[in-house]
């Protein structure tokens, strides 16, 4: 394996985690690897190409974010991260895995961008102290503080959701089953009472412009999406896991991709579900569909059917 590929990895985990987007990511690391290359090719010395290559995708990373804010702020409806397909298997994978849900990729959105850079590194990818001070660009007193702030604000916001591995795979197993089979009755008993569905459509897609609250009005909302699944001919979702956590991705009749599932899940049952729909946020997974058009095509076959 070539240095380049050994440390491509580690330095898009960093980078997508602060980011939340696996484009805006590839561009960090592909630049940062550039760079190494270029001091490699001049004969500048370089102690460690791990730290070096980590330390130049934070600090573009905390560059990316700060126009990335405003961006946000602009954006039509419930803003998610681009879904990212991850491997169960790894033990690696399994120790991080808390720290790809679209949950708390969220949640860190609410943190500056050197409080998220300072929380990552210490927090999930284990720098020293001294390591993390001289990323972000400050002394050692400050670091810690910028991730103990980062700390407390992330404990008291994050969910706690208990239910173990095997659990969470056999129950998001009986919701897609029963979302292709348009089951409402028995998807709306696997979701809590206090349940919640964000939807990201970005203005590209139909999504819910705010987040929808509570097991009733959850499931009365996916009743469209379920019919469109149980009906129209070739729609299918296949299981994956994503971000860490069980999820399914959902292909029309011509195997194309127009939205991705994420599902939270506690001893209590369903707690969230993250559904993205936005297209330009799955272009990087396969060819993608409109889910608007194949709603509206389902709704003209539909009074054809009646008529």
């Amino acid at each position: 394996m070539s240095l380049y590929a050994e440390l491509r990895p580690r330095a898009f985990a960093i980078a997508y985690r602060m980011l939340g987007s696996v484009s805006e990511a590839e561009d960090v690391v592909q630049e940062a690897l550039l760079r190494l290359h270029q001091s490699l090719v001049r004969g500048e010395e370089i102690g460690s190409a791990p730290a070096y290559v980590g330390t130049i995708v934070t600090r573009l990373a905390i560059d990316q974010l700060r126009s990335a804010r405003a961006r946000r702020e602009r954006y039509v409806g419930d803003w998610l991260p681009e879904p990212l397909l991850t491997d169960p298997t790894p033990a690696e994978q399994a120790e991080t895995a808390d720290s790809l849900s679209l949950a708390f990729l969220v949640l860190l959105e609410t943190l500056t961008p050197h409080q998220r850079a300072a929380f990552l590194l210490r927090e999930v990818f284990d720098y020293p102290y001294a390591d993390v001070a001289e990323i972000v660009g400050t002394d050692v007193d400050t670091a810690r503080h910028l991730v103990a702030r980062a700390r407390r604000h992330v404990s008291e916001r994050r969910p706690r959701y208990y239910a173990t591995r095997r659990q969470r795979d056999e129950l998001a197993a009986r919701f897609f089953a029963a979302a292709e089979r348009g089951d409402l009755r028995a998807l709306e008993s696997l979701l809590a009472h206090d349940v919640v569905l964000h939807g990201d459509g970005g203005g590209n897609s139909p999504a819910p412009a705010r987040p929808i609250n509570g097991r009733r009005r959850v499931a009365r909302h996916m009743a469209t999406g379920l019919r469109l699944v149980a009906e129209h001919g070739g729609i299918r979702l296949r299981p994956a896991e994503v971000n860490g956590r069980p999820g399914a991705l959902a292909f029309d009749a011509r195997d194309r991709l127009f939205a991705v599932l994420h599902l939270e899940i506690g001893d209590a049952g369903i707690q969230t579900i993250s559904s993205v729909v936005n297209p330009d946020k799955l272009r990087h997974l396969a060819a993608t569909s409109d889910l608007g058009a194949l709603i509206k095509r389902y709704n003209t076959r539909s009074l054809r059917v009646e008529s």
